[in-house]
């Protein structure tokens, strides 16, 4: 058998390095859904603190072996993307946490939920970032708008820092509902169900709230994607370490949600990090330029990032030390 395909180069990188990623973060999901919550359950929090270490433990394992065969440049660039992803994603934490409170979705559903919410995550970012990786190899330019996008989202979260998410706002929302047939209760853990019309009596399909609780998740995501995919494509250029690092981030996410869900106002001043974060990411290209340099020190960058996050964690344990939990995170 002729394998020489799976040495063919596609977006930089032989097909054979992005075979191996998808059957490893397949598998990854198959075990989770087909083995460890085979059946619907509520996940406790050392569980998912359990599973949560796990997965950053392979995300940082596969970083390893980015830095070993593709070098010290792609691993500290991947390294870096995957710091930013995770923090970025605990930011979206809240937003998650906001959602299922405003749906009303037990712990009990929750998990199978976001499952099928990183299944979406995983496309919609391949689309997202194959999209960008054409962009900037046809207009390198482009790197500074993403640079400007960046700063000028960081001054923005800075200064909306304690602004919250409104779910019930949404246009979206307020457009499935007027055009689509909706439950107002849940039906346990099923996204559609088949009842009577209200119209003519016969039996048709109506989306549960659980199904419009994962569509809302689906949008926060792409609004996240609007800041972490430009500011991994301000690190580096290269596809294959945007992808993977931002994919084993996000695969974490599901995880960390149950530890994190009920102490995440504790997180209040990571926003400022995050912003720190950004501002930075977005500087340095410009920084780069006027210092004459090809591009910030990746080593530099590293540390920096490293640096405001786990300063933005810190002091956000810190400041809110002996707070309790906040009762909207904790229902239903």
């Amino acid at each position: 058998m002729d394998l020489a395909f799976l040495f063919v180069l596609w977006l930089g990188k032989p097909l054979w390095m992005w075979l191996a990623f998808v059957a490893i973060v397949l598998g990854l999901l198959g075990l989770d859904l087909g083995v460890l919550h085979r059946t619907t359950r509520e996940i406790g929090v050392r569980e998912s603190l359990g599973m949560s270490g796990v997965y950053i433990a392979l995300g940082l394992a596969f970083g390893g072996w980015v830095w070993w065969y593709l070098g010290q440049e792609a691993g500290m660039a991947y390294l870096t993307g995957f710091a930013v992803e995770k923090a970025l994603a605990m930011d979206n934490v809240f937003v998650i946490a906001m959602i299922f409170a405003f749906f009303s979705v037990p712990r009990l559903y929750q998990h199978r939920v976001l499952f099928w919410g990183i299944l979406g995550v995983i496309v919609l970012r391949a689309v997202m970032i194959g999209l960008g990786a054409a962009i900037v190899a046809q207009a390198s330019w482009v790197l500074y708008l993403f640079a400007v996008f960046l700063i000028a989202t960081g001054v923005k979260m800075i200064v909306f820092a304690d602004r919250h998410y409104d779910v019930g706002s949404n246009p979206v929302l307020a457009f499935m509902r007027r055009r689509f047939n909706v439950t107002e209760t849940l039906h346990g853990e099923r996204f559609f169900v088949r009842q009577p019309s209200p119209q003519t009596g016969k039996p048709v399909w109506f989306m549960t709230p659980l199904f419009l609780a994962l569509v809302m998740i689906e949008i926060a995501d792409v609004i996240f994607a609007v800041d972490s995919v430009p500011a991994i494509f301000a690190i580096t250029k290269d596809p294959f370490v945007v992808y993977t690092s931002n994919i084993f981030a996000i695969l974490g996410l599901r995880a960390l949600y149950f530890a994190l869900a009920a102490m995440v106002d504790r997180f209040h001043y990571l926003k400022y990090a995050l912003a720190g974060v950004l501002l930075f990411i977005g500087s340095k290209i410009f920084l780069a330029d006027l210092l004459g340099l090809d591009k910030f020190p990746p080593v530099l960058s590293l540390g920096i990032t490293f640096g405001l996050l786990a300063a933005g964690v810190l002091w956000s344990l810190y400041k809110t030390r002996g707070r309790p939990a906040t009762a909207a995170m904790l229902r239903p």
